[in-house]
């Protein structure tokens, strides 16, 4: 869809959903936009496995997803996280609705290690017709980033992975994943612009590190396979750093 936006939340939602935040909301919402919000929850799961003493494990930095983990993130997810962010969109006067794997298996997927990660997965197809739908009636679909195997097990998908999955469905015209920096920083400065065929170059001498690796792939995947625009920010105000489709122009 040529006028959707998908925004793909990081981090502790609260901080995220400010008043200019839902200003620009409502301004894309003015200029005929149609939005699709996909949260994640790490923090809060963290610290509900902390009050409930289970310890938090992760391997090749994904959270190692037992039976009781991955109940403890069903329950973080979609009974706290998700109605605080649709609560919040519903104040602001914008028709935000809930939705998760079990609405419509929205997100289809496949473990990826289950000896060693246990209910961790990654997406192998977005069913986009209720998205639709919602979208056709002026909803803004809000997502929890949980999906479903065909045999109906539930899995922990990574946020970025799930939004970038379900832009890519849609052809959505940008793709904009919060996280808790303004961008990709390069000595002392942050990047405004990267192009497909530098990202490799820009991990290999280490610009691009750790958790940006991932983030940085899966926009890499959007791109190729027909989102317009994948800007890496800790705001939606800024474009932070935009990675593009096409060969930048120096």
């Amino acid at each position: 869809m040529d006028n959707l936006i998908v925004i793909k939340i990081g981090g502790t939602a609260s901080d995220t959903l400010t008043e200019s935040f839902f200003e620009q909301i409502h301004f894309w919402q003015s200029e005929g936009k149609k939005l699709i919000i996909i949260h994640g929850g790490g923090h809060y799961i963290s610290s509900m496995m902390t009050q409930l003493n289970v310890p938090v494990c992760q391997k090749n930095g994904l959270r190692v997803t037992t039976d009781e983990v991955l109940k403890i993130s069903q329950m973080v997810l979609i009974g706290q996280v998700q109605p605080m962010i649709t609560s919040r969109f519903q104040q602001e006067g914008l028709r935000a609705v809930g939705l998760n794997t079990s609405s419509a298996k929205i997100i289809l997927g496949e473990y990826l290690d289950k000896e060693l990660l246990g209910h961790v997965g990654r997406v192998t197809k977005i069913q986009t017709t209720l998205l639709e739908d919602l979208l056709d009636k002026d909803y803004i679909p809000v997502v929890a980033p949980l999906g479903m195997t065909t045999s109906d097990n539930w899995l922990n998908i990574n946020a970025d992975e799930s939004a970038c999955h379900i832009a890519s469905a849609l052809n959505a015209e940008a793709l904009y994943l919060l996280t808790d920096v303004a961008g990709i920083l390069k000595s002392g400065d942050f990047l405004e612009e990267i192009a497909l065929t530098e990202i490799d170059q820009l991990i290999e001498e280490e610009t691009i590190t750790g958790g940006m690796i991932p983030k940085v792939k899966s926009a890499e995947k959007a791109i190729r396979d027909g989102v317009n625009t994948v800007y890496i920010t800790n705001s939606i105000l800024k474009a932070g750093t935009s990675i593009l489709g096409k060969e930048r122009v120096l």
